[in-house]
């Protein structure tokens, strides 16, 4: 993903979204951070937009290895930022809770969390081609996916004060199981598990192209949806439940 993104016309739609939302919420919130964090946000337009605003930006990218957010991993911030911003990370760590921790002690009090990843329920169709490509042996694509309730309880376990959770989705249409796949991989969205499945064989690859094609619309188009969860919250003493 790092070097397809280099490419000037490289498809960046999924991040372009969530920087688009991020600087929406910040609008709508008021909140005017003055130290900031941004991890995983590729075209540096964020960090371009808070240092405008007179925000000092931090800049770490888990693809490059700045970030090691795994359960064994010492603690990677400095502490007292006012702002995090995490876009298209935490969905591919192995220890999600012990991420967010590491978010929420890298806040200064009174700061804000907003992350944003793809979510439960993104690539219905290629979910279904796949199991149509793989036949009587479907084999794991697609890595786990975090739904919208599940990403509230976490941010309450590690800490979050008036956390908040939400979605939206994308629709994008792709003329070829080729094109779609081309666009999954320069946004970092291909299979990153451990143990993947096996490569397609070229018997499974025709069906997962006659499985596309099933699938498509008069114009030859077939729709896929990307799913984007956005959990936030702030650093700030929790309150009591109410009974």
């Amino acid at each position: 993903m790092a070097h397809l993104q280099q490419s000037p016309d490289a498809a960046r739609y999924v991040a372009d979204d969530m920087v688009e939302d991020v600087l929406d919420r910040l609008s709508f919130l008021r909140h005017e951070p003055k130290r900031a964090l941004i991890i995983g946000e590729h075209s540096g337009a964020l960090a371009a937009a808070l240092s405008s605003a007179g925000c000092a930006v931090e800049c770490r990218d888990p693809v490059l290895g700045e970030i090691p957010l795994e359960e064994e991993a010492p603690y990677p911030f400095t502490e007292g930022f006012d702002f995090i911003a995490s876009l298209g990370t935490l969905d591919t760590v192995n220890d999600l809770p012990g991420a967010l921790v590491h978010l929420r002690r890298a806040l200064a009090d009174g700061g804000l969390m907003i992350a944003s990843f793809m979510g439960a329920g993104s690539l219905p169709a290629l979910r279904e081609i796949m199991l149509e490509a793989d036949a009587d042996r479907p084999s794991p694509r697609i890595h786990p996916q975090v739904d919208g309730r599940a990403g509230g309880q976490l941010l309450q376990r590690c800490g979050f004060a008036d956390p908040v959770t939400d979605s939206h989705h994308i629709d994008v249409r792709f003329r070829s199981l080729k094109s779609m796949v081309a666009d999954l991989r320069a946004q970092g969205m291909g299979n990153c598990l451990a143990r993947p499945g096996a490569p397609l064989g070229k018997a499974a690859l025709t069906r997962a192209e006659g499985a596309f094609a099933a699938r498509a619309d008069a114009d030859g188009k077939v729709t896929e949806r990307f799913e984007i969860l956005t959990l936030s919250g702030w650093a700030k003493p929790l309150r009591p439940p109410k009974f």
